[in-house]
């Protein structure tokens, strides 16, 4: 790749779905999806938090683990619904999912980085100059592992922590969008 198609490359800010773009349901002290689209709530400031990122060109995709598809416990087509009411209500550019648990040792479940090259190579992104969001330790650290600038929306949930540092730490999307427009 020569220069001229670097400079092309565009930039992005990942989200994580449950929890970020969505607001997920905790037990116990860890977020789990929704059971189905009617009981999906986008929090508040959410659309005006991706509009701002939209304005400022930034190709805006969700990269989500949906490891209950692999447990039983979910099906791909309430999954997918879910997808589709977040396109729908959302100015987001693309949804990638992994329906893998990590048994399945796949490349596509963060903290691995699939989701997040696949992206890359199908929107032509450069991963440099992009940003993930998300609320727990797997998508940080799947957005370090690229070399994203990552931002942890912090709900304190019990489990550990990432193992990358994260750039930022915010208490909502909107606060997240505003730490990338003013860093990004």
């Amino acid at each position: 790749m020569g220069i001229d198609s670097a400079e092309k490359l565009k930039r992005a800010v990942f989200l994580d779905r449950d929890g970020v773009v969505n607001t997920a349901e905790v037990k116990d002290g860890k977020p789990y999806s929704p059971a189905d689209a009617a009981s999906l709530r986008i929090p508040e400031g959410a659309g005006e938090a991706l509009s701002r990122l939209k304005q400022r060109d930034y190709l805006l995709v969700v990269v989500t683990n949906q490891p209950e598809v692999a447990r039983g416990n979910q099906t791909r087509r309430a999954v997918e619904e879910m997808n589709r009411r977040i396109r729908a209500e959302l100015p987001v550019d693309g949804v990638l999912t992994c329906y893998h648990d990590d048994d399945d040792n796949c490349d596509c479940r963060k903290p691995k980085p699939g989701l997040i090259l696949q992206a890359a190579q199908q929107y032509g992104i450069d991963l440099t100059k992009s940003f993930m969001i998300g609320d727990r330790w797997r998508d940080i650290d799947a957005g370090a592992s690229v070399g994203c600038k990552t931002i942890l929306i912090d709900f304190g949930y019990r489990e550990r922590a990432p193992v990358s540092t994260p750039d930022y730490r915010a208490r909502t999307l909107l606060e997240a969008a505003d730490w990338i427009l003013k860093n990004g």
